[in-house]
């Protein structure tokens, strides 16, 4: 299949028909990964794409292909484009590249002065995220905002995050700052980062190896007693 046979646009009312799969392909999702992400439900993906604030493809034949929604969080001041999802038979043709791009030009336009940020376990994410102007940030760089971070409550490795007071977890944390100065300052990291990718999908790998099995050892500690 051509990329072009995708239709890529802001999700509306009539895409609404498409909310359970979305939602069931996330869960499945994130359980093929071993790591989660905040639980949807039908209702709250149906409210993003009557607010606007979706993206949504679908094949010329109205077969559903891949999905992303935009979050705002601290008044506004930070915006995530989350629930990334595209369809197995759908991810070999560049489709989440592509809704990517549409979901930040929609954040761009709606929040233009707010930071957009996002925590992915992903290197492809990593890439793409790259590709549009976001570096790696430490943890203590995004929101504070108490409500988003209740939704790491329904990933299952939400005891890592917790047991690091919320400054580290097998997520890597990006950050596009739409500000003249950030945008000066960064561009030397963005560059390395790129230029240094591999070498930084090996440390996330690293990282992820050492919290899983410190999840571990306190786990089997816990049993004993």
């Amino acid at each position: 299949m051509e990329n072009n046979s995708f239709i890529i646009k802001p999700a509306s009312e009539k895409d609404c028909i498409y909310a359970e799969t979305i939602t069931l392909e996330m869960e499945e999702s994130a359980k093929a990964r071993g790591t989660g992400i905040a639980k949807r439900s039908p209702e709250y993906i149906k409210a993003k794409m009557r607010e606007g604030k979706a993206v949504i493809a679908t094949t010329n034949n109205g077969e559903w292909a891949g999905f992303c929604y935009i979050e705002a969080w601290g008044h506004g001041k930070f915006v995530a484009n989350s629930g990334l999802i595209v369809a197995p038979q759908f991810r070999k043709f560049g489709l989440a590249s592509q809704i990517k791009n549409e979901i930040f030009k929609l954040s761009r336009s709606k929040y233009p002065d707010s930071k957009i940020f996002g925590l992915t376990t992903g290197a492809a994410v990593m890439k793409i995220n790259s590709g549009l102007g976001y570096i790696p940030v430490s943890y203590g760089d995004l929101t504070d905002d108490e409500e988003f971070w209740k939704g790491c409550n329904s990933c299952v490795n939400v005891e890592i995050l917790k047991s690091k007071n919320r400054q580290n977890c097998l997520c890597t944390a990006m950050l596009y700052d739409p500000s003249k100065k950030a945008k000066t300052e960064d561009v030397a990291l963005r560059k390395d980062f790129k230029k240094n990718i591999k070498l930084f999908e090996r440390w996330t790998r690293l990282k992820k190896y050492i919290l899983l099995n410190i999840k571990k050892t306190k786990t089997k500690t816990l049993n004993l007693f």
